[in-house]
């Protein structure tokens, strides 16, 4: 079990069996934003836990969608818009090199060819890139982005990626819940 010393003043808060951390209930909205993004990060892992090459690689018809291509998504997800859309980052590897004319669901479809190890540390060191740029944003959430939005050229604050990144993981957190029912009848929240 882990403990959580930066409570936002609630004290230190007990990680449930999953290592989750509920977020702080009076913490300001930086540690409460942090905390909501961790939490659904760590339910994803907590998704995908104990699952085989194979569990991870399984798809349940019409759907396509796996649990090892949705880790890779996610790990596609925080580069982009950490690294790439806020830092204003050149794409990393293995997204520079990826030929998304060819297949625009890449990060989705390749993950059932690779090593579940690395999927997972490809989405382990996304997640450090992304927190080290929440580190790192000299005006808070009031930081705006290197790039633009897209199509509209409008300024995106940190505050609205962070908010896209909760939303992104609480849409897939819900794939994962009934993929993971399908596996092995898994169910939890």
């Amino acid at each position: 079990m882990t403990i959580d010393e930066n409570g936002g003043g609630a004290g230190p808060r007990a990680a449930d069996q999953h290592g989750r951390l509920d977020p702080p209930f009076a913490g300001d909205e930086m540690s409460t934003l942090r905390g909501f993004l961790d939490f659904h990060r760590r339910t994803l892992a907590w998704k995908l836990e104990g699952l085989t090459r194979d569990q991870l690689a399984a798809t349940h018809p019409p759907s396509t969608m796996t649990l090892g291509g949705m880790l890779k998504h996610l790990a596609y997800v925080e580069d982009s818009w950490f690294g790439e859309v806020f830092l204003g980052r050149e794409p990393a590897e293995p997204w520079r090199s990826t030929d998304w004319q060819a297949d625009a669901d890449w990060d989705w479809h390749s993950a059932v060819d690779e090593d579940p190890a690395d999927v997972l540390a490809l989405w382990t060191e996304s997640v450090a890139r992304s927190d080290a740029a929440l580190e790192a944003a000299t005006d808070g959430l009031d930081t705006l982005a290197v790039r633009p939005w897209r199509g509209t050229g409008e300024p995106l604050s940190l505050r609205w990626i962070v908010v896209h990144m909760i939303e992104e993981y609480c849409r897939h957190n819900g794939h994962a819940d009934l993929l993971r029912e399908a596996i092995d009848g898994s169910t939890g929240e």
